[in-house]
């Protein structure tokens, strides 16, 4: 039985494509590259220094060169220093003007991204958990959570009430498309939970492709948000109960169902075909569960109006149609039933 481990530490914040350089390597290389223009300008005015006019001494020397291109660059212009000769005149247009252009480019560019683009991140961060309320938390964006998630809206869920956690960039992309909400990071660490709200949340799915690792985003969440609800995927059948302590409300071991299914074929031949069409957005029937009326207390299960009442819980216990706590609908009970849905085109 594998027991939950704590994975090393990795980065959590908002989607982004690794480059392979850091922001500093990026900020030499760029500072770089403006030194070269920079020393491309005052060639260019120093081997044509013979085209300008220095209205203060009339001399041209090096450190008038200097001066010179970086007023020009900085399109400062005081006018002190200008071209006469029709060549001066063409290297300021298409040459010297482009590189302009591009110093400013790279320092806005620069600007940006060591700036304010952490700041436009926090804001539009805190946009975002503002408004998260009663939402459904994906942690790992797997196969099992990506298919979880169509599920979901198929079945007509905003994919802005849903936030996907992963550390991975392309299925993170892969959520962004469907439109959901993503944060890059460790599902099993307080920090990423608390950054989606997960104490908001109306309720969580946790497919973090290693069972241990599932059991920890379980625990985890479970201590953040003692009331939420928490269905977490577990592939080794020992490791049900652990989840199940762990805090999961719901435990789904995808094995365990494919041999439902199996089993099920063999008693019939639409029997299997049944019970996926019941877990299937796209199905002719649905499960819904839901809270006894107060116009149904008192009724049988079988009584119900608006679907076939197939179970009932109460105080945490389940009751089939056939027992007797099933015969009256009492206060609080929580009803399981099956409603038909319009046929599918």
């Amino acid at each position: 039985m594998m027991g939950p481990s704590r994975p090393p530490p990795d980065r959590m914040g908002e989607l982004r494509r690794k480059t392979g350089l850091s922001r500093w390597s990026s900020l030499t290389m760029r500072a770089a590259f403006v030194f070269f223009l920079v020393g491309i300008a005052i060639s260019v005015h120093w081997f044509d220094r013979e085209g300008y006019v220095d209205h203060a001494d009339g001399n041209i020397n090096f450190s008038d060169v200097l001066y010179f291109t970086m007023v020009t660059i900085t399109t400062v212009g005081y006018g002190d220093i200008v071209p006469v000769t029709d060549r001066a005149r063409l290297f300021e247009a298409i040459l010297v003007t482009p590189i302009r252009l591009f110093i400013w480019l790279i320092f806005l560019g620069t600007a940006y991204d060591f700036l304010l683009q952490k700041s436009w991140s926090r804001w539009r961060m805190s946009i975002i958990q503002k408004n998260l309320h009663n939402h459904i938390v994906v942690a790992g964006f797997g196969i099992s959570g990506s298919e979880a998630v169509d599920e979901l809206l198929e079945r007509g869920i905003d994919p802005s009430e849903i936030v996907v956690i992963d550390q991975d960039h392309g299925r993170l992309e892969a959520a962004e498309k469907r439109g959901c909400n993503v944060m890059e990071g460790d599902a099993s660490r307080d920090k990423t939970l608390n950054q989606v709200r997960v104490s908001r949340a109306r309720s969580m799915i946790v497919s973090a492709g290693r069972d241990d690792t599932s059991i920890l985003v379980v625990l985890t969440a479970r201590a953040l948000a003692p009331k939420l609800s928490i269905s977490v995927l577990v592939r080794a059948s020992d490791n049900e109960q652990l989840a199940r302590q762990a805090g999961a409300s719901n435990v789904i071991n995808p094995v365990s169902f494919a041999g439902l299914l199996l089993a099920g074929s063999c008693h019939g031949p639409h029997i299997s075909d049944y019970m996926a069409d019941l877990a299937s957005a796209t199905g002719r029937v649905a499960l819904r569960e839901r809270m006894a009326t107060h116009m149904e207390e008192g009724l049988p299960l079988g009584a119900l109006q608006t679907g076939l009442g197939v179970r009932i819980y109460r105080n945490g216990k389940p009751f089939g149609f056939w027992e007797e706590e099933a015969k009256q609908i009492l206060e609080g009970d929580l009803i399981v039933e099956i409603v038909g849905k319009p046929d599918n085109d």
